[in-house]
């Protein structure tokens, strides 16, 4: 069973804006010339890297709702100019709209079992992905969703 990881998004208003950073981190790579992906730069460590790199995902709270999340690839860890380790959370290039969750602010990321993750909007079916996002935001706060 898969471990995930998750994260606020912070500075993103939506999905769009988060494709629109990954889109261009993924071009910032390819000119680079290396295989289309982003990362997320983070303080902490996982110590679970085995577990996580087994198919797990960053799943991604904007607004206050699990929307999307990324497939993790890679965990890489390093030393800053500051002296400080940190670790870069290697992403795939495309995000995955989920089903909205609600979940309350908290800093940095936290473990997320596969029991407990938000599932992917086009394995649930039932026409959500065609509705307007606003949509299904309000619908999911009422619990609809």
């Amino acid at each position: 069973m898969a471990l995930h990881l998750i994260k606020l998004c912070v500075g993103a208003e939506s999905i769009e804006d988060l494709r629109e950073w990954v889109s261009r981190r993924a071009l910032t790579a390819i000119a680079a010339g290396l295989e289309p992906h982003s990362s997320h730069t983070t303080r902490m460590v996982p110590k679970r890297v085995e577990e996580l790199l087994d198919g797990g995902s960053l799943y991604w709270v904007i607004k206050g709702q699990v929307q999307a999340r990324q497939r993790l690839t890679g965990i890489e860890t390093f030393t800053d100019a500051d002296g400080i380790g940190r670790c870069n959370l290697i992403l795939g290039p495309e995000v995955i709209e989920t089903a909205y969750q609600p979940r309350r602010a908290f800093q940095g990321w936290r473990y997320l079992e596969d029991k407990d993750a938000s599932r992917d909007l086009m394995a649930l079916g039932g026409g959500t992905t065609e509705m307007p996002l606003e949509l299904r935001r309000e619908l999911a706060e009422l619990g609809l969703l």
